[in-house]
């Protein structure tokens, strides 16, 4: 589940915001993007709420960047749009909490648990900017 279709089209969105001069509107983010209009409104309501874009009402309403591209990380955006943070395995985050009950005998979760901290940290440390630079 790490990179959904809500946190793609989020990252592409951002993206696209942070060329535009003003607010785009989530018709013309929809029409430039190729996405569906309502999903992406409600990505774009995420991301305002979580305080990543502003929302302007009105006839030259829309949404633009509240935050410099560099204090975007993409482990806050994919959290946003998809209500919780992003995991790669269906893997309790601590042998508490495992689902199964087998946690004891799982000796694989402790690999899990470790590719996981690493896939956040490197999510947590790529910025908006990062992608623009490449």
């Amino acid at each position: 589940m790490l990179i959904t279709r809500a946190s793609e089209y989020a990252i592409l969105s951002l993206i696209l915001l942070s060329k535009a001069e003003s607010p785009m509107d989530s018709d013309t983010l929809s029409r430039e993007l190729s996405i569906s209009k309502s999903f992406l409104a409600k990505i774009l309501q995420s991301l305002a709420k979580a305080q990543i874009l502003n929302s302007y009402k009105g006839v030259n309403g829309g949404f633009a960047l509240k935050k410099d591209p560099k204090e975007i990380d993409m482990l806050s955006v994919a959290s946003c749009v998809e209500g919780k943070a992003p995991a790669v395995f269906e893997c309790a985050p601590s042998l508490e909490d495992c689902p199964s009950e087998k946690a004891s005998t799982c000796s694989i979760w402790p690999f899990l648990h470790k590719l996981q901290g690493k896939i956040d940290l490197f999510l947590a440390n790529l910025t908006l900017a990062d992608l623009l630079d490449d």
